[in-house]
């Protein structure tokens, strides 16, 4: 005999109670016309009839050298210079070596036309000046500023040169610091990294979905001058490689629309990355059926509007050798678009035209992976979670008021269905934990409050753990991504107490980011160190309205920290 009480608390809602009990009705039909036509037939990943060109990546050399620059041939040796670089002396002469050394060359005409051009280092100047007298056919100055010393300093240098060389259509660019004799070996071994990285990622254009393919980037190689040789370095540049594959493959994730990244094709994505490092990664693929059997209500409760079946992705990395000290996981929110449900996103600054965007989390985590695939690093083994689905509008839809389970069989009343991301996330998490991971960390694009505070270019961060929050400052410092620890007050969650649940999913417009936190907070086992990051802000840029493929780097670099 079935409990029916018992099967409607275990789906989570009463859509999934009908879909479990009732027959299987016949695909719905729309008349249209005086044709018979299947409803679901436009959720298909061809709505649109659009398909992504498929573009082979570019491919850039790097090598490290140690040559002089005077003597160094190719289209554009590309100079980093600070503000005090720029210092003449009464004669008008550059008092930097490197500048010195080339005016010196050029006979006076590099400070002659820096002063016309009245480029003074600061950051995001750059003039780029075609003079003879040396082996490069142009010399270009790019500004870091006051002082060069962080990654993001480098790796925007690298976007520059990758600027200079798209608009020059140049083939063969030198990159040099004007002075790098303050920099230790370390942090010229990071220094190079991040201008491989920049480089890379400034030369990327996504033109999958454009009729007309522009003209092709022409860059092939870039030396790295004054930054030291050797096997070290090497190791760091062919790192930076791995990094931006990574993150390019994340950014195009998010650039691609919902009509053809839906949550089946993102579970395809993930499983073609599996098959790429099958020496190392596994993919488990969750259809429906397997996530009612562990009780996943709060997120197919999120699912159950749409055409486009739920996937719950899970990838697997294990060192070779099999041998780990430690379990880590990644799990990132997969809303492949999200409408908002019932509370539809509408009027101005709702932005439910970037919604394909809301699954940022999702390639982040898939881009780490990727990485981690290539790199390879022992003594640590790392999950990879994703709850991919859409959020819709349909008569099978969770409407406001709903009360649905979690995994975990705490209760949720829904008072907002465009709060869905954290429900969708509240089972991955329990689903992580019950991987036996020591540490987990969500990203997702989940809160327009934490923008608000933050602003478009800074994620924040939400931890009751010390040391992992340490610990994540210190690999975000190493790739150059802003991450700021925003506090996880208790006290708040007063506000999101339910009269009938145990929770309501949302606690008002105070303190948004921190009230979401909190509740996903409800789903980490408490012997389990936890960080949530809000990447809803850095996760797109406006300026280039295009993704930025944020959290890749960070978190790769927090996965090799935790495998030493």
């Amino acid at each position: 005999m079935i409990c029916y009480a018992h099967l409607y608390t275990r789906l989570g809602s009463a859509a999934a109670f009908r879909r479990c009990c009732a027959p299987s009705p016949p695909p719905p039909l729309l008349f249209c016309r005086g044709k018979l036509r299947m409803a679901h037939s436009i959720a298909r990943a061809t709505l649109g009839l659009t398909k992504p060109a498929q573009i082979d990546p570019l491919k850039i050399s790097f090598a490290a050298k140690e040559v002089d620059v005077v003597e160094w041939k190719g289209d554009i040796l590309a100079v980093g210079v600070t503000e005090k670089d720029m210092g003449k002396d009464d004669n008008s002469k550059f008092q930097n070596s490197i500048l010195k050394k080339l005016d010196a060359q050029l006979g006076g005409l590099l400070s002659e036309a820096s002063s016309e051009e009245d480029f003074t280092g600061k950051p995001g100047q750059s003039t780029v000046i075609r003079l003879p007298g040396i082996g490069s056919k142009r010399v270009g100055l790019i500004g870091l500023g006051q002082s060069a010393s962080r990654a993001g300093d480098f790796r925007s240098l690298g976007e520059s040169v990758a600027a200079a060389a798209k608009a020059a259509q140049a083939s063969n660019v030198a990159v040099v610091l004007a002075s790098s004799d303050g920099l230790s070996d370390e942090s010229k071994l990071t220094a190079a990294s991040a201008v491989a990285s920049g480089t890379v990622l400034g030369t990327f254009e996504d033109n999958r979905y454009r009729s007309e393919s522009k003209k092709p980037v022409s860059l092939k190689s870039v030396d790295i001058i004054g930054l030291g040789t050797g096997p070290e370095l090497e190791k760091k540049l062919k790192y930076a490689e791995h990094v931006s594959s990574a993150v390019i493959f994340g950014r195009e994730l998010v650039n691609s629309p919902a009509n053809v990244l839906t949550p089946a094709v993102l579970a395809e994505e993930a499983s073609k990355v599996a098959s790429m490092y099958s020496d190392v990664l596994s993919a488990t693929i969750l259809d429906i059926e397997k996530c009612k059997e562990l009780k996943m209500g709060s997120y197919l409760g999120v699912a159950a509007a749409s055409a486009n079946l739920p996937h719950f992705i899970h990838l697997c990395y294990k060192p070779p050798g099999g041998s780990a000290k430690i379990k880590l996981a990644l799990v990132g929110k997969g809303l492949t678009f999200d409408s908002g449900g019932y509370n539809i996103k509408t009027g101005p600054g709702c932005l439910i035209e970037n919604m394909k965007y809301d699954m940022g989390g999702a390639a982040a985590v898939l881009g780490a992976a990727k990485a981690i695939g290539q790199i390879k690093p022992p003594g640590v083994e790392v999950h990879f979670i994703v709850a991919a689905c859409e959020n819709m509008i349909s008569g099978t839809g969770m409407r406001p008021g709903d009360i649905i389970t979690a995994a975990n069989g705490k209760t949720i009343e829904v008072n907002n269905t465009d709060a869905e991301g954290r429900l969708t996330l509240a089972d991955a998490l329990i689903y992580a934990c019950n991987q036996g991971v020591d540490k987990v960390i969500d990203l997702a694009t989940l809160t327009g409050a934490c923008v608000v505070a933050l602003g478009p270019s800074v994620a924040g961060a939400f931890t009751p753990s010390d040391d992992l929050a340490n610990e994540v400052m210190a690999a975000s410092q190493v790739s150059g991504e802003k991450i700021w620890r925003m506090p996880l007050e208790e006290s708040y969650w007063e506000m999101m107490k339910s009269g009938v649940a145990d929770m309501v999913n949302t606690g008002g417009r105070q303190g948004g980011a921190i009230t979401a936190a909190l509740f996903l907070k409800q789903y980490v086992d408490e012997k389990v160190q936890w960080m949530h990051i809000d990447i809803a802000g850095p996760v797109w840029s406006e300026k280039m309205r295009s993704a930025t493929g944020f959290g890749i780097s960070t978190m790769v670099e927090w996965v090799l920290k935790n495998s030493c």
